[in-house]
């Protein structure tokens, strides 16, 4: 199998919404993005499989330190990657806090409160979006957006997969400050109603957050904006979806289609063409 295709592969494999909106960046682009998203979600399945695989991520962590101080390792999916993160220069505190934050997952299961859960989330997606805007060379002033956009789409992960995470022992939404003392589906069910409030409060935050994110799609060239507005909007819709029917979280998982990540991405193009003909 080529390296392309590895890397085309393992995206695929791990995010419908991320892979079917960034075939639409430029050839040249869609390669790189490739190669970083094939990077974290390699790192993310040996925590996130069942059962886990620590000694898999360590020796993946250790590889990739060895790539990054001594050159390539053997391994197509870490080569590839130490390649992009010194050509596109990524700051290498932002590969460290990722790795941190996978690991994590080996151990930490409840987050008791915001400070903990932003912690972790600065290195699972904060650093995603830093990747993305110094891939992309964009201006340093978009780097804040970039960081937001990260956060909010994985804040939605975690409303989203409310169940699917209590499946695994885990809990990332704190529960500090809100009506209810568990997300166990038993305890939800019995209390719909705090459930509501919960995860209103919940999806607020999520839209500050994504607010201040879309701020910085100006500073996205045209070419590049249509993949990552498509993204953005999916995971609108994934809000709208949740907070029309909140405990839809306990019956499934809440995702688009690929036909509706086409679609939109479609009227994003349409809608760019057409402002830019006024």
């Amino acid at each position: 199998m080529s390296l392309e295709k590895i890397h085309y592969t393992t995206f695929r494999q791990g995010s419908r919404t991320y892979f079917n909106s960034s075939l639409f960046f430029p050839k040249e682009v869609r390669r790189d993005v490739f190669v970083l998203y094939g990077f974290v979600r390699v790192a993310d399945n040996f925590v996130d499989s069942v059962p886990q695989d620590p000694d898999g991520f360590h020796r993946f962590r250790d590889s990739y330190l060895k790539a990054r101080k001594a050159g390539p390792v053997g391994d197509p999916i870490i080569d590839a990657f130490v390649e992009l993160d010194r050509r596109k220069g990524f700051d290498p505190a932002w590969t460290e806090a990722f790795l941190h934050s996978m690991e994590l997952d080996l151990s930490k299961k409840e987050y008791g409160s915001l400070e903990e859960t932003l912690e972790y989330i600065y290195g699972s997606a904060e650093v995603i979006g830093l990747y993305m805007a110094k891939l992309l060379d964009l201006a340093p002033d978009s780097y804040p957006h970039a960081e937001m956009l990260g956060r909010s789409m994985q804040y939605i992960n975690f409303i989203r997969d409310i169940d699917e995470d209590r499946a695994l022992g885990r809990r990332y939404l704190p529960l500090e400050g809100t009506p209810l003392e568990s997300l166990d589906r038993g305890y939800v069910q019995s209390r719909p109603d705090r459930f509501r409030e919960f995860l209103q409060c919940h999806l607020d935050r999520y839209r500050t957050w994504q607010s201040e994110a879309e701020a910085g799609f100006r500073y996205i060239p045209r070419r590049y904006l249509i993949p990552i507005k498509t993204a953005s909007d999916m995971y609108n819709w994934t809000a709208r979806r949740i907070e029309r029917d909140p405990m839809v979280v306990f019956r499934r998982k809440v995702k688009p289609s690929k036909l509706r990540i086409l679609c939109t991405v479609m009227a994003n193009l349409l809608g760019r063409e057409q402002r830019g003909q006024r």
